[in-house]
């Protein structure tokens, strides 16, 4: 992981341990969309894992159905489907 990724990452943890607490759980997905973004700068790096985090984050909304959504290991912008488990991201 280079250090943009590590940087960015870091960020997410910051808002998980100090801005996450004040309010009350909301996310319709599991993982949550913090940890979904954190997944997904490690697995696909800082830019495109950023794209996924932040449109993770626009699907989370009252109107959406929610449920499991791992990070695809291919690069993807829509909910993952088809991974029930998550998957073995060593084998991309």
């Amino acid at each position: 992981m280079n250090i943009l990724s590590k940087a960015m990452v870091g960020l997410v943890r910051g808002y998980q341990k100090f801005i996450s607490p004040l309010f009350a759980p909301s996310c319709r997905y599991y993982p949550s969309c913090s940890s979904y973004m954190i997944k997904a700068i490690q697995v696909h790096g800082a830019f495109k894992g950023l794209l996924m985090g932040i449109s993770r984050i626009l699907r989370c909304q009252p109107f959406a159905k929610g449920g499991i959504d791992y990070v695809p290991v291919k690069f993807s912008l829509h909910k993952n489907k088809i991974d029930e488990e998550e998957p073995d991201y060593g084998k991309k």
